[in-house]
């Protein structure tokens, strides 16, 4: 077998990100015939299907979904290589702001790679509540933040969305009490709002049992069965069901993720960081399925 070529593994990861080959075609600059093309010449380099026969519902073979971790571990290295000696003589110091649960389920393997390319950028991680986080970005305290949008603070750059997701722990039933025990973040939070939002647009009723600043602190009353909580579907963890409309509750919207800069300009160092960040965040998988453990 010849060496796989990094542009077939580019454009099957982006059929599987995007669900589809037109989709896909966007996504790497290619058009319809092409990308069906690039993937012919995949499957024949490999001398077997890594998609089922049906084109129009596109779904992985066993082969296929062997290759997508090989084919994202491939990519990963490629362009951390091609970081690393774009610009090998940025260096500096760049203070990070991010909300705990992003920077515990987001940003370790982004923050690895970025720091294996760029060796000599120091960078402070500082983990607070966005609305904090954007008063310290305001007053010159951050260089970038990662943040969860809210319509009152000052509009970054997208870089995510994710969904929402009703969680309880496992061996307990804390969803069937009326009214249902909730664990939340403080008030102003975009989580807390966005669950009481939905809870009143079904009629249900609900109490507060907990109020937490740190994800640590929703989960130990998720796990200790206290009460129902608002996860992302980044944090889905060990120890948690997924609750749905099956189970009485109400859907939930998705969240998005925005990338702040401080106001008064950044240096190349952090620029560098928030490009590597937005451009990573932007790639991976946000919507791939989880299963309930």
């Amino acid at each position: 077998m010849s060496d796989l070529d990094l542009a077939l593994l580019r454009t099957f990861v982006a059929i599987v990100d995007t669900g589809g080959v037109t989709s896909a075609g966007r996504a790497v600059g290619r058009t319809q015939s092409a990308v069906t093309h690039q993937i012919g010449r995949l499957e024949a380099q490999l001398g077997r299907p890594v998609f089922g026969p049906d084109r129009r519902r596109i779904t992985l073979t066993a082969d296929g979904e062997i290759l997508l971790e090989y084919a994202r571990a491939m990519l990963r290295l490629s362009e951390e290589a091609r970081a690393r000696f774009a610009v090998p003589g940025v260096a500096g110091r760049v203070t990070l702001g991010t909300p705990d649960l992003y920077a515990a389920y987001l940003l370790p393997e982004v923050l690895g790679r970025f720091s294996r390319a760029y060796p000599e950028i120091e960078i402070q991680l500082h983990c607070r509540r966005s609305v904090y986080l954007h008063a310290e970005l305001m007053r010159d305290k951050l260089d970038i933040a990662i943040l969860t949008e809210q319509p009152d603070l000052h509009r970054g750059e997208a870089v995510r969305t994710e969904p929402l997701s009703w969680v309880a722990g496992r061996g307990g039933r804390p969803e069937t009490d009326d009214p249902i025990p909730l664990a939340v973040l403080p008030a102003g939070s975009v989580y807390r709002q966005r669950a009481l939002e939905a809870l009143g647009a079904a009629g249900r009723r609900w109490t507060i049992r907990s109020v937490s600043d740190t994800i640590a602190g929703l989960q130990a009353a998720v796990f200790a069965r206290l009460a129902v909580s608002v996860f992302p579907h980044c944090a889905m963890s060990g120890g948690m069901r997924r609750l749905g409309e099956e189970d009485g509750m109400p859907r939930l919207p998705n969240i998005d993720l925005v990338l702040v800069r401080r106001p008064t300009g950044i240096s190349d160092a952090a620029e560098h960081l928030a490009h590597y960040i937005s451009r990573e965040l932007r790639n991976a998988a946000a919507f791939r399925p989880v299963r309930d453990i």
